[in-house]
Formats: C-alpha cells, structure tokens, sequence
C-alpha cells in the first residue's frame, strides 16, 4: 500500500506541476471500441478462444505529456466473468535527442490491473485472493535509427507485482511479481488509398518477442525464457466526422507452454475511434 501511495502521490505531483505549464488549452483524446476474435496479452490466451471487447477512454493533458486512460477487456461468453478486469493508467511521454538518428521517444506509465468480480483486498491464504496486479512500464522507440524509412525499432520494459500489501501471491496457483521484456519491430508502408477520401493508405506491420521473466495475468507460474513471437498488420480507414475503422490480423507462435498450451495462435481484431 505505501508503494502504491507514494508512485500515485509522485504521478499527481508531476502532474500538477505540468498543467501550469500546458501548452494546450484544451482537453484532447479518444474513445475506442474494439472486436477481438480472441484476446491474447502478452503470449497468454487471456479467454480460451473466445472473443472480447475492449472499451477504452484516453485523455491528453492539455498538452503537457501527461496521460490517464481506462481499458475494460470483457469476453462475449459466460464462464471467464473472474478473468475480465479493467486497466487504469497514468503516463508521461516525450522526446529526446529530437533530429539525431539515435532520437528516442518515451512513455513512463503506471498501470493499475483490477478484476472487479475478484476483492482488491484479501490477503492470500483467505476464502478469497485478489488478482488486482500493478505494473510500470517503459516504452521507447527510436524513428530515426534504421535506414530505411517507416522501420522503427521499439522496446517495453515491464514491471509487474500484486496489489495486496505484504504478499506476494495472487492465488494458490503462483506468484504475479517478475519483469517482462518486449522487443519489437514495426514497418509502416504507404499505398494508395481504397477510397477518394482517403488518397493514402498505410499498412502497419508489427513484430514482436517477448521475454518473460515471472509475469503472468493471474498469478501462476510462468517459466522465465523467451515465450512468444507475434506477426500482424492493421490499417486505419478513415470514416469521416473524427472516426477511425481500424482491421487487423495477427499470428502468434508460442514457444513456451507455461504461457500457453495450444502454441500458436491466430486472431483478428476490428476497432473504431472516437478523436476529439
């Protein structure tokens, strides 16, 4: 609990501190809904083949590069009711070195993981065990270091821990507390638009490797190697009146059955967003 107190306390502080001096007056963000054929996070099949939805709301600060943000993933069938949760986030984001080919681009967040059908507050070992999991991450990207134009390296570092004060268990299965690492590599290549409203169209192809080193979604045992590699591509289709209809596909191949029995995965996603 003093951990927790102390990051939110940090993040608030910094935050006031930014908004006098925003360099936007008003308040910016989106609003996303999104289809997923099956919701796969970080290697892990989170609902068993079956699909969710992702609601989410994100707010820029007045410019200042300060964020939150709210996530719900939900399936569309019964029985995984202990496994939908809600994602809450702060974060900050910036540049640096801005015209070096080694220019980097920043985002420092804290996430809060609660499952709402699951209490925040029992410790381990009672008749109920929270599985409200919290992490920081840093995510960095770096536009400029590759040659060819579009290609642009990024990297996640995770730290994940249990929200439950003075345990370090979820549940009776393991532990939630470890480090993840994320490499990743995305390509956007334009072509012509598909509509006349639309003279651009960009294909966006992301990979990705994960190393995990004890992070799982609900507190069992993950083995500490390199887990997961994931292909896909999406695009964005601009609908008018600041809407945006973004299709994608990805294929996952899982080298590890800690993370996931079935090894490889395949799965489509559809969103919409709301800008303003």
């Amino acid at each position: 609990m003093r951990k927790r107190t102390i990051i939110a306390g940090t993040v608030i502080l910094l935050a006031a501190v930014s908004l006098g001096y925003a360099q936007d007056p008003e308040l910016h963000g989106s609003i996303d809904v999104t289809y997923l054929s099956k919701y796969v996070w970080r290697g892990f099949d989170i609902y068993g083949d079956k699909s969710a939805v992702q609601p989410s709301v994100n707010l820029d600060l007045f410019g200042t590069g300060f964020g939150v943000g709210v996530m719900g993933h939900r399936a569309n069938s019964g029985k995984y009711e202990n496994g939908e949760r809600w994602d809450y986030s702060i974060y900050y984001g910036n540049s640096l070195f801005d015209g070096e080919s080694y220019a980097t681009n920043y985002t420092l967040s804290y996430l809060h993981y609660n499952f709402p059908d699951c209490t925040s507050h029992k410790r381990a070992g009672t008749s109920s065990i929270s599985q409200d999991v919290e992490e920081l991450h840093a995510f960095l990207s770096w536009p400029n270091l590759l040659p060819v134009e579009g290609l642009v390296p990024r990297y996640v570092l995770v730290k994940l821990w249990p929200s439950n004060s003075g345990s370090t268990k979820v549940n009776a299965r393991g532990t939630a507390s470890g480090w993840a690492h994320i490499f990743m590599l995305d390509y956007g290549v334009p072509m012509p638009g598909l509509f006349p409203s639309q003279p651009e169209q960009v294909l966006r192809f992301h990979s990705e490797a994960v190393f995990n080193d004890g992070v799982h979604p609900a507190g069992g045992n993950a083995d500490h190697d390199w887990t997961n590699v994931v292909f896909g591509v999406a695009t964005d289709f601009d609908l008018g009146g600041n809407f945006t209809l973004t299709p994608g596909v990805y294929h996952q191949i899982t080298m590890d059955k800690s993370v996931n029995p079935d090894q490889d995965e395949t799965w489509a996603t559809v969103g919409v967003t709301y800008k303003f």
